[in-house]
């Protein structure tokens, strides 16, 4: 497998494997594609140690750095995984959220390793796209939630 050009590369205290493996066990078009280890000693780690590992989230490459504490995740940086339904919204949400992580405001929340996901159904941003009346009122009903409520956005679109 080609080498991309462009890889996000996401810094972890210590635990990029075992996120990898996660990411590619809950999203679809997700894997681990290497796991690759440290030829010596380094500042958060010693020889043979997981340094980086490769993988792919919804199709997205990646490469995970056990960097240590320097740099923590913040929510400058998220993946943003769109939706289908409430069940595909329900099925991420709560895969993230119960594997350790926590819930947040809009759609948003955290994995258990820090880092900030949106899990936005379809329906919500077309109904922002559409500009007007009708993203203003799915905008203010997305403000009440902390997972999006397909159901809700889909009351306020019609209005």
């Amino acid at each position: 497998m080609a080498t991309p050009k462009n890889t996000i590369c996401l810094w972890y205290e210590s635990g990029a494997e075992d996120a990898a493996r996660f990411y590619a066990e809950t999203f679809p078009d997700s894997a681990v594609t290497g796991v690759f280890h440290a030829p010596t000693d380094f500042p958060s780690g010693k020889a043979g140690d997981v340094l980086t590992v490769t993988f792919t989230v919804a199709g997205v490459p990646c490469m995970g750095l056990n960097g240590g504490p320097t740099f923590a995740q913040s929510e400058a940086f998220s993946f943003q995984i769109a939706t289908e339904d409430q069940a595909e919204t329900d099925r991420y949400w709560n895969a993230i959220v119960g594997n350790g992580g926590q819930e947040s405001a809009c759609g948003w929340c955290k994995d258990r390793w820090g880092l900030s996901w949106q899990i936005t159904p379809r329906v919500l941003t077309e109904a922002l796209a559409q500009g007007g009346d009708v993203a203003q009122r799915a905008f203010a009903a997305m403000m009440q939630m902390g997972k999006i409520d397909v159901a809700a956005i889909e009351a306020a679109v019609r209005g």
